[in-house]
């Protein structure tokens, strides 16, 4: 007869496991002999493997006892459905490796491969990275509302940086968003943006257009977050220009 860390130790398990099965139901807890201890014999040994087995297999303990008595057929079953569980549960552990391997890529997380090498090539020209992120945040937006679109707006972007004069856009726009809300070079910075604008062709301008509401929020964010934002928009509508996000065209007075 042995003891509870003999039996333990015969069937590969730890004295704590064999008292978790207890518990369990799963393996008969003995009556102390005269001296106040559990006695098990080799059946027990015997059946904490089998249980040990099924545990390790990944079976749920729940589910050790329904195979401990079934016979062939119904075991042969069981273990089909557990194998299918297993197999569920291995794709969705790695569906979250995927989504934990994004999460190490930062940006690619909540951007498509496209709007991430948008990035890349603006940090390669210099721009400033609070522009890029600036540009980042708006994309995920973008991206979250409507992904379909995403394509588009990238290889717009793209041949955008192809001119020196966007380029050097982006460049000074990085200062001019610190400049205070009264700076006289403001005017000047939203002549530049009209000159800009002025080389973009008209159906241009309604291929790139967002919805609304989602420029809307785009807007609300540069009036917020860039003191001048105002002043620059009030002088580009003076030039005949409207809007920041979705870029328009004013239609000539008369």
């Amino acid at each position: 007869m042995l003891t509870i860390s003999q039996l333990a130790s015969y069937a590969g398990v730890t004295v704590r496991a064999v008292r978790h099965y207890h518990a369990k139901g799963l393996l008969p807890e003995p009556e102390r002999d005269a001296s106040g201890y559990r006695r098990y014999d080799a059946a027990a040994v015997v059946e904490l493997v089998r249980i040990r087995t099924l545990a390790d297999a990944g079976v749920p303990l729940a589910r050790v006892q329904e195979l401990l008595v079934a016979d062939d057929e119904e075991f042969a079953a069981a273990v089909e459905d557990i194998d299918r569980r297993l197999r569920s549960e291995i794709r969705q552990r790695q569906r979250h490796r995927e989504r934990i391997a994004q999460l190490v890529a930062g940006e690619s997380l909540a951007l498509p491969p496209e709007a991430v090498a948008y990035l890349t090539r603006l940090r390669s020209l210099d721009v400033p990275e609070e522009m890029v992120e600036a540009e980042r945040d708006a994309w995920i937006l973008v991206a979250a509302q409507i992904p379909e679109r995403m394509a588009f707006y990238m290889e717009t972007k793209e041949r955008q940086l192809d001119d020196p004069n966007v380029r050097d856009l982006y460049r000074d726009l990085a200062e001019i968003t610190q400049w205070s809300a009264d700076d006289p070079r403001l005017d000047q910075a939203a002549e530049r943006l009209a000159v800009q604008f002025e080389q973009v062709p008209d159906d241009a301008w309604d291929q790139e257009m967002l919805p609304q509401d989602l420029a809307d929020l785009l807007d609300g964010v540069f009036l917020s977050s860039v003191p001048g934002a105002r002043r620059i928009l009030a002088r580009l509508e003076q030039l005949g220009w409207t809007g920041w996000t979705n870029i328009q065209r004013l239609e000539p007075a008369g």
